[in-house]
């Protein structure tokens, strides 16, 4: 009988357990990185920089699992960056996918025309595999940023 409540009780647990995984696991859709971006834009249009910067570094609406928003200033250079924030003030212009697209220069002229989509192809940390990612990029109302969030596929 004291068997069986500790199966249970161990059962239990490890459901529990496995669920709370499988939630935190789940793939944001690209409605849903979309909507983060322009949410991020709209952020710091109306809190500023530093706003922003703690609240997308932290863990929550704006950063979690394989989600977490960049910010570049027009002239391509990091303002956040939530993996490596000592990159700052370092320039994307020269970044290149495996398959020579200018990526960083891309997705500068995809948030200086507006808003849209950019894909390439990128090294993903979860996989150490290079995967193809999709990246929704927001020019920043009324400031010279653009933010911008992406996914693997």
């Amino acid at each position: 009988m004291k068997f069986l409540k500790i199966l249970s009780v161990t059962v239990l647990m490890a459901t529990i357990a496995a669920s709370a995984v499988f939630a935190q696991a789940k793939k944001p859709t690209q409605d849903e990185v979309k909507a983060i971006a322009i949410k991020a834009a709209d952020f710091i249009a109306a809190k500023g920089v530093d706003e922003a910067a703690k609240a997308f570094t932290t863990e929550g609406e704006f950063k979690f699992g394989e989600i977490y928003v960049n910010v570049i200033d027009t002239q391509g250079n990091w303002v956040i960056y939530p993996p490596k924030p000592e990159n700052k003030g370092k320039s994307v212009l020269n970044f290149i996918d495996e398959d020579g697209k200018e990526l960083g220069k891309d997705i500068l002229n995809t948030g200086l025309k507006g808003e849209g989509w950019t894909e390439y192809r990128w090294k993903n940390p979860a996989t150490n595999t290079i995967q193809p990612k999709i990246t929704y990029v927001k020019k920043v109302p009324g400031k010279d940023l653009i933010a911008y969030v992406g996914i693997y596929k």
